[in-house]
């Protein structure tokens, strides 16, 4: 597939009812160093993020069918059609070179799928460079530093098949080498792993870039943070694990993940 010497890009912000951090999200993504257009998508139209689209005088699409994380997912990816799109997640921030290293990636590959930096935690208001959880996601993705690797379909498949390394986030779709809709409507939290296993069975490249690009923020009234205390979290990564192993391994597997997870929880005066 022919691909753009020129993309065109944009972030989608994805707002859920009066999320505080709203504000933050689409400032970050307004000051970047290259250029790319910015709405806003939301199954929960309301004053709030009506006044926030008036004030940056951003278009805003609302999802009047289906409600749910995937529904809303689709529907945002639905709203554009610029080659590539990020879906910004209303509580995280960009750092203002995102696009640009997302660019220069693009600008490498061959037939770019999906193309995502690292990223850090902002918790309890402070940026957390450092964890468990980000080391071990680090360890995964090491191999994907070399662009060598970005087009091998083993690699990436061994990677997902430890876990949900790639912060959904932190990705940039690229519209002409996905499916739509590529959300499915089947689970809570593992939506994005179950959509990289689907997009990694395709020719084309994973492009990652090793760059602190985007702060994923970890709080209470988080979407991850609520289902972490649900059980059908750990029902539903034994289910992705089995995409990749037998019965036997997916559970192993499954319970030292279950305990790497556990830094996803907010610990009051939390100090990392």
């Amino acid at each position: 597939m022919s691909k753009s010497n020129n993309p065109t890009h944009t972030f989608v912000v994805c707002a859920y009812k009066e999320s505080p951090y709203l504000e933050k999200c689409i400032q970050s993504v307004l000051k970047q160093s290259e250029k790319s257009s910015v709405v806003i998508s939301t199954g929960t139209p309301n004053d709030y993020i009506k006044e926030i689209a008036k004030k940056y005088e951003l278009p805003m699409y609302v999802n009047t069918g289906k409600t749910s994380i995937a529904d809303d997912w689709n529907f945002a990816v639905s709203c554009v059609d610029t080659d590539l799109v990020t879906l910004a997640h209303q509580d995280d921030i960009y750092e203002k070179n995102y696009l640009k290293y997302i660019l220069a990636g693009y600008k490498k590959a061959e037939n770019p799928i999906i193309l995502f930096t690292d990223y850090g935690e902002l918790r309890n208001n402070k940026i957390v460079l450092k964890n468990k959880l980000l080391v071990i996601k680090r360890m995964l993705l090491f191999i994907l530093r070399c662009p060598a690797m970005w087009n091998n379909i083993l690699v990436r498949r061994r990677i997902l098949s430890l876990g949900s390394a790639i912060c959904c986030p932190a990705v940039t779709l690229n519209k002409k080498m996905i499916e739509e809709p590529l959300f499915e409507n089947n689970m809570k939290s593992n939506i994005d792993w179950q959509a990289w296993e689907k997009l990694s069975r395709k020719r084309g490249a994973f492009v990652y870039i090793p760059k602190k690009a985007m702060f994923h923020r970890i709080h209470e009234e988080s979407t991850t943070s609520k289902i972490l205390e649900d059980c059908e979290r750990r029902n539903e990564d034994l289910i992705m694990f089995r995409k990749f192993w037998p019965e036997f391994i997916a559970k192993m597997i499954e319970k030292i993940y279950q305990k790497s997870e556990k830094s996803n929880k907010i610990v009051k005066n939390d100090n990392e």
